[in-house]
């Protein structure tokens, strides 16, 4: 059994409709159980910033599937709830990212894990430490909490539990 955190967010149309549905979907998959959810999170927007606010999650999952299966599995809910990629970092009705996979660093075309810029978004970084306060990141051996303390939780708001 593997298990993997995956952030989410959206900042189209009805977001915590999005959040709520995404998840229902990872959890109906076959080879995937839900374990946790952390809190909503009204975050504002990183990189392209003439946008909505996004709400964000993390899930902690445990899975019979492999890393790139559990991707197109991924990519898969953002197609069925209707994710186009139009601007980088732009609006989105819903966005996946496999941010851990076990203690594993997985480099390939497709898939970056753990996710490349995790360490540097407190969105992503704040969630996730509600989850797991202790969990660290097998790239640069330093916990979540470490590199929160470092960036800041500057832009993340708690929005309501999930």
């Amino acid at each position: 059994m593997n298990e993997a955190y995956i952030s989410l967010g959206s900042n189209m149309g009805d977001k915590e409709e999005a959040l709520r549905h995404a998840v229902a979907l990872l959890n109906e998959h076959e080879g995937i159980h839900v374990l946790a959810v952390s809190s909503i999170y009204d975050t504002d927007p990183v990189g392209y910033e003439e946008q909505d606010v996004f709400l964000n999650i993390v899930v902690k999952i445990e899975t019979t599937l492999a890393a790139q299966p559990l991707l197109e599995v991924c990519q898969k809910i953002e197609q069925e709830l209707k994710r186009v990629r139009i601007i980088r970092w732009g609006p989105r009705t819903i966005d996946l990212d496999i941010l851990l996979f076990n203690d594993e660093v997985i480099e390939t075309d497709t898939l970056s894990v753990p996710h490349p810029r995790m360490h540097e978004r407190a969105f992503v970084l704040v969630p996730l430490m509600e989850l797991d306060k202790a969990i660290a990141l097998p790239t640069t051996k330093r916990t979540v909490r470490e590199h929160l303390q470092e960036i800041g939780d500057g832009g993340v708001r708690i929005y309501r539990s999930f």
